[in-house]
């Protein structure tokens, strides 16, 4: 079965990020694939206050894979500042490299209060996981205006971005399962 990860990147308590992750989530347990909300408001940035790079932190390596066993991740990502949040960038500073997204299917569902729904925060994250040998999901949602079109209980009131939301979860759970034998056959090569 395929293991999407569904990864709400704030760490804002109560974030419409969450809120549209765990609405994804239910899309998904609709459709039969298994699909978790993992939530950076749990990142261990206690733990790497002062920049601790290089350092084996087991807290923040538990975190990281648990975000990474998946054969899928979609990114749920708010734009904060014309940019994605900074809590994003410092999850993925963290991460091993080159390795963490080396062959990952990787999805982006942006959202903001402005009407381009997060899209200069998802372009920019797709450049740094593109950088990161990812495989970028071309299909994305942009989610403006979030919250006069969303809602937890009812979903997404336009009828547009209703259709191309339905579109994405559908279509990255097929190019994740197309895609989950290479990085099984990379792990294979490099173990």
């Amino acid at each position: 079965m395929t293991r999407i990860h569904i990864l709400s990147s704030t760490d804002r308590p109560g974030s419409m990020a969450l809120k549209i992750s765990e609405f994804v989530k239910k899309q998904y347990d609709d459709l039969g694939v298994e699909a978790e909300v993992i939530s950076l408001e749990d990142f261990p940035i206690q733990d790497v206050a002062g920049g601790k790079y290089g350092a084996d932190i087991p807290s923040v390596k538990a975190f990281n894979e648990q975000v990474l066993d998946c054969d899928g991740l979609l990114m749920v990502i708010p734009e904060y500042n014309g940019s994605y949040p900074g809590i994003l960038k410092l999850f993925i500073d963290y991460l091993p490299f080159p390795a963490a997204f080396d062959k990952l299917p990787i999805a982006f569902i942006g959202e903001a209060a402005g009407a381009f729904g997060s899209l200069r925060a998802v372009e920019q994250m797709q450049m740094v996981c593109n950088y990161r040998n990812a495989y970028l999901f071309p299909e994305r949602v942009f989610l403006q205006r979030v919250h006069k079109i969303f809602s937890p209980e009812t979903g997404i009131s336009d009828e547009l971005q209703a259709k191309l939301l339905d579109s994405l979860i559908k279509n990255f759970a097929s190019f994740t399962e197309r895609n989950k034998g290479e990085r099984e056959r990379k792990a294979g090569v490099t173990a």
